[in-house]
């Protein structure tokens, strides 16, 4: 059998049902990870761009825009595992130009930005309860990396109840490979893959 084959005969790749109040987070496009005098970035010129995009649409309609950075206090770098790991995320100090959110993407003063130590959105902050208190039933997903901290969010998404949506063409990586591995795979068990003009197709209708 072929992979999809497979994935179909397991049951997977579903599409993803839309309700009428959606929402958006947008994942770590802070300078660390967008602007490439630091090694810990990607080209993400593109995607903010899009992602810009849909933010817009969502302000005007009056459905919540959340950014999220890494943000990490001195005296926590020796202390917390997964900088052992990922060693390039303990310059992402507080205060610094790396963990502020490129103004590329339009950020506004109303959004909500959330500080976050680990990989996922929802991990350790209030974003559920801020996304719950504001009747949100579809999250759209976009961001870096997609292979990281898109995708840790979009299952953490799927396990707080909401439908997810991930445009690829708002979210970044280092690489192509472990870029269209993890598409594929959140495809497959958490959200629908889409783009973001179809999300501005679908934001319009509402």
């Amino acid at each position: 059998m072929s992979q999809e084959q497979i994935y179909s005969a397991a049951g997977f790749g579903h599409p993803v049902p839309r309700g009428t109040r959606p929402a958006i987070i947008v994942v770590d496009f802070s300078y660390g990870f967008t602007d490439l005098q630091y090694p810990t970035a990607s080209d993400a010129s593109a995607q903010m761009a899009a992602t810009r995009r849909i933010c817009d649409k969502l302000r005007s309609q009056g459905f919540p825009v959340v950014f999220s950075t890494i943000a990490y206090h001195p005296g926590e770098i020796a202390q917390l595992a997964w900088l052992r790991k990922a060693k390039g995320m303990a310059d992402l100090l507080e205060g610094t130009r790396l963990v502020e959110i490129d103004a590329a993407t339009g950020i506004q003063p109303e959004d909500v930005v959330i500080t976050k130590k680990g990989a996922s959105s929802f991990f350790g902050s209030n974003l559920a309860a801020l996304l719950t208190a504001a009747g949100t039933d579809t999250l759209i997903v976009a961001g870096a990396t997609t292979s990281g901290c898109v995708r840790a969010t979009v299952v953490d998404a799927v396990q707080a109840g909401f439908n997810v949506l991930v445009p690829r063409d708002c979210c970044a990586d280092r690489a192509q490979a472990p870029h269209e591995a993890s598409l594929y795979d959140m495809q497959q068990k958490y959200a629908d893959v889409t783009s973001s003009s179809d999300i501005l197709e679908w934001l319009q209708s509402l």
